[in-house]
C-alpha cells in the first residue's frame, strides 16, 4: 500500500485527524520547518491517490507527517512525491549514458552518481556506486545529464504569454505595450505565474532559475516570485530588479509603473538581508537588477552597484539587445551602450547582461578582459527581430556565456532544451550571412579553415550547464562530479524524437527536436517524476493562472 523512506512508523489515534500513515524522525537539532535548520525526511507515498500529507507542528521532539483525505481540489491521480530541506542518500544506476561535463567532459555508459543530503558523492559505472539507498532511480535506457541553469527570464510575463498587442512588433513597442499590464498583476497573479513558469522549466531540464523582476505595483514584491519557487522546488536566483526612469522625465515606461529610488534601495536591502545566502548548495540567491538604460537613471545604476558589492550580491540587466537602445544611449548619453555601462563602474566579474547582441570586437575583448557575463536568449531574440548576438564570437574571446529562455511573452514558452537547440541553430546560421551581419570571410563554411566556427551539440550543452552556472558565479552546479549538487535530469532515449538518431545519444538531445524530462532531481529531491510534475498538483494551478491571463488581457490599459 505505501512505503516510506527514513525512521517509519504506521501510526494511528495520534492526532484528531484520525492519520493513515505517520513518519517519525528524531529531531537533529531544533527546528525542522521549511527554511529552518533540521532534518525533514523524504516521504513517497504510492497509491494513496486521495491524500495530502500535513505537519503535526505540535509535537515538541517529533516531526510528524499525516496521509490525509485530501480536499478535492487537489487530489491527485499519481504518487506524490514530498521531501524537506535534507535528503537522506540518492541512488541514480543503470543511466545508458552519464554525461559530467567535469573538467575532462567525460561521457560514461552504464553509469549513475550517488548523493547524500543533495550534494553528489560519487559518480561513475554502475558497478562501482553503492547498492542501495533511500531513493533509488533505474535509469536503464536513459540519458543523464547535468541540469541546466536559466540565467535570465520574466516569471511574471507568463501572465501575458501571445497577448495581441505585442504578436507583430520589436521590442520598444511590444514593452510599451505590456508595461500597464504587468503593473496591474497581484501577489497571486504572480505566485500562479512563477509556479507555472518553474514547472515548465523543470519539465525542460532546468534545475536553478534566474528571474529577473522589475515590475512592482499593486501590492507585488519579490517575495511572491521566492515563495513559489520554493514550492515547486526549483534552485533559485532572483533580482531585486527596478524602474525609476518615468515618460516624463525620458525613460520608456509609463511614470505609473515605475518606484521612486528610495523605495527600490530600501527594499533591495531588505531583500538582501532577508534572502540572500551565499553558501554552498544554497536554494536561494539574490541579484540587484536595474532594468535597462531606458527605463533606471544613472544616479540608481551606481547606488545599485556599490549596495551589491556591499553584501556580496551579483548584478544584472539588459544590455544592447536591440538598435533602438544604442540610438536611446547615444541619444540621451552621448555613448554606445557598453560605454554607458563602463562609465557607471558596471563592467566586472559580478555583472551579466542579458542578450548582448549588438557589439563590436572592443566591446567583446573589455567583457573577456573585465569578467563580465553575457545570457544569450535566441528565441526572444528571433521572435522580436532583435538580431542574433555573437555567441562564437564571445566563446572565442574567453567570455562567460549562458542561456535564458528570456520572459514567456517575448518567448512564449519557458523550455530550456529548446534554447540550447536554438544556440546551436542560430549561431551555424550566423556562420552562413555575409558581412557585415556574417564573419568577415569569402571561404565557404565547409572550408576546413572554418572548422573550428561550428558551434557543435556538446558546446551548446556546457554552455546551458557550466556555461549558466559561471555566469550566475556559482561553483556547485552545472556539472556531476562529487561536492557539486545534486542537480540532474533525465531523456528518455526511446522516444520517438530519438529513433535513428543513437549513433551518438548526446548529440541527439539536442540535434533532435527537444523531449520532456523524465525526470529532474534539484538537491536531490525529484521534482519531476515519469515526466511530471512531482511537488505540486499543477492542475488547479494552471486553471488559476489561466483565469489570471484573461483578466489581464482584458483590461483596456
Amino acid at each position: 500500500m505505501s512505503w516510506t523512506v527514513g525512521f517509519s512508523a504506521l501510526a494511528s489515534g495520534i492526532s484528531a485527524e484520525e492519520p493513515i500513515l505517520a513518519l517519525l524522525a528524531p529531531r537533529l537539532q531544533t527546528g525542522g520547518l521549511a527554511g529552518e535548520p533540521g532534518y525533514v525526511p523524504t516521504v513517497i507515498v504510492q497509491d494513496f491517490f486521495d491524500f495530502s500529507l500535513y505537519l503535526d507542528i505540535d509535537q515538541a521532539d517529533l516531526e510528524v507527517w499525516y496521509a490525509v483525505p485530501a480536499p478535492a481540489a487537489h487530489r491527485v491521480s499519481r504518487p506524490v512525491v514530498l521531501a524537506g530541506d535534507k535528503m537522506g542518500t540518492l541512488l541514480a544506476k543503470n543511466a545508458d549514458v552519464l554525461v559530467t561535463m567535469d573538467g575532462h567532459r567525460r561521457e560514461l555508459k552504464n553509469a549513475g552518481l550517488f548523493a547524500r543530503d543533495g550534494m553528489i558523492e560519487k559518480v561513475g559505472p554502475t558497478a562501482e556506486l553503492p547498492a542501495t539507498a533511500d531513493l533509488v532511480l533505474d535509469l536503464r535506457g536513459h540519458i543523464l545529464l547535468p541540469g541546466l541553469v536559466n540565467c535570465h527570464h520574466h516569471l511574471d510575463q507568463l501572465l501575458t504569454r501571445n497577448l495581441t498587442a505585442g504578436q507583430n512588433t520589436n521590442l520598444f513597442p511590444w514593452l510599451q505595450a505590456h508595461y500597464r499590464v504587468w503593473a496591474s498583476r497581484t501577489p497571486e497573479d504572480t505566485r500562479a505565474a512563477a509556479l507555472v513558469g518553474c514547472a515548465e522549466l523543470a519539465l525542460s531540464g532546468c534545475t536553478t532559475v534566474f528571474d529577473h523582476a522589475y515590475v512592482f505595483q499593486n501590492g507585488c514584491k519579490v517575495d511572491d516570485q521566492i515563495t513559489a519557487a520554493a514550492e515547486l522546488g526549483v534552485r533559485f536566483a532572483v533580482s531585486r530588479g527596478s524602474m525609476s526612469l518615468g515618460q516624463s522625465k525620458g525613460g520608456l515606461p509609463p511614470d505609473d509603473c515605475v518606484e521612486s529610488e528610495e523605495a527600490i534601495l530600501k527594499d533591495s536591502i531588505r531583500v538582501i538581508e532577508t534572502y540572500h545566502d551565499p553558501a554552498p548548495g544554497s536554494m536561494l540567491q539574490i541579484v540587484l537588477g536595474p532594468c535597462s538604460p531606458f527605463s533606471v537613471t544613472a544616479d540608481l545604476m551606481r547606488e545599485s552597484a556599490k549596495m551589491a558589492r556591499h553584501y556580496g550580491v551579483h548584478l544584472h540587466t539588459h544590455l544592447c539587445e536591440t538598435l533602438d537602445e544604442e540610438r536611446y544611449t547615444l541619444q540621451h548619453k552621448e555613448l554606445r551602450p557598453v560605454a554607458y555601462m563602463e562609465a557607471l563602474d558596471w563592467v566586472g566579474k559580478d555583472v551579466w547582461y542579458a542578450h548582448a547582441v549588438h557589439v563590436n570586437d572592443a566591446e567583446i575583448r573589455l567583457f573577456a578582459t573585465k569578467g563580465a557575463g553575457i545570457c544569450h536568449c535566441p528565441s526572444s531574440n528571433m521572435r522580436l527581430a532583435s538580431g542574433i548576438a555573437p555567441l562564437t564570437k564571445y566563446r572565442d574571446a574567453g567570455v562567460r556565456t549562458g542561456l535564458g529562455v528570456d520572459g514567456s511573452a517575448s518567448n512564449d514558452g519557458s523550455n530550456l532544451l529548446i534554447e540550447v537547440r536554438e544556440a546551436m541553430l542560430l549561431a551555424r546560421l550566423k556562420m552562413g550571412l555575409l558581412p557585415p551581419e556574417g564573419p568577415q570571410t569569402v571561404l565557404s563554411t565547409s572550408d576546413p579553415l572554418r572548422a573550428k566556427e561550428w558551434l557543435t551539440a556538446r558546446e551548446a550543452l556546457e554552455i546551458a550547464t557550466i556555461g549558466g552556472a559561471s555566469v550566475l558565479g556559482r561553483s556547485d552546479i552545472g556539472s556531476l562530479e562529487p561536492g557539486k549538487c545534486a542537480d540532474f535530469f533525465t531523456l528518455d532515449l526511446n522516444a520517438i524524437a530519438y529513433a535513428g538518431g543513437l549513433s551518438d545519444p548526446v548529440a541527439a538531445v539536442v540535434f533532435c527536436a527537444p523531449t520532456g524530462a523524465r525526470q529532474t532531481v534539484v538537491g536531490g529531491r525529484l521534482i519531476v517524476q515519469d515526466g511530471e510534475i512531482a511537488t505540486i498538483d499543477m492542475a488547479p494551478v494552471i486553471r488559476e493562472h489561466n483565469r489570471n491571463a484573461a483578466r489581464l488581457a482584458a483590461l483596456d490599459v
